[in-house]
């Protein structure tokens, strides 16, 4: 999927991979935190990469592991914050970090960024 960097994309991809997930008969609490996570990832490619620039988001089931990966054109490289309390944001990468089986990052020749996650649906 292919989306632009902008305020509804998050929940444009956490839709699409909630179905796509769905499709090849991922369910329940699995499903809903791969839905959690793939829209913190979107999410932070809009809020860290360029505005209004292509968020392209794929999905992999392979066996019981589920892989999402988004990649903006941004430069930034992740990494998982432990903000207050009373802070608004941060969090969304320590979610990643704590829900996952796996996540990590690439930078791309083209000077963007790929992340990604993966869950373990056979828990």
């Amino acid at each position: 999927m292919v989306l632009t960097a902008e305020r509804s994309a998050p929940r444009h991809a956490r839709h699409w991979v909630m179905r796509a997930v769905a499709g090849a008969g991922v369910g329940g609490a699995s499903n809903q935190v791969i839905e959690l996570l793939a829209g913190e990832l979107v999410s932070n490619a809009v809020i860290h990469g360029p505005a209004d620039e292509p968020v392209r988001v794929a999905v992999r089931v392979d066996g019981g592991v589920v892989r999402v990966a988004v990649t903006d054109r941004g430069g930034g490289v992740p990494r998982v914050r432990h903000p207050e309390p009373t802070e608004p944001n941060g969090r969304g990468m320590a979610l990643v970090d704590a829900l996952s089986t796996a996540w990590g990052s690439a930078r791309l020749a083209d000077g963007g960024t790929t992340v990604w996650f993966e869950v373990d649906t056979d828990d």
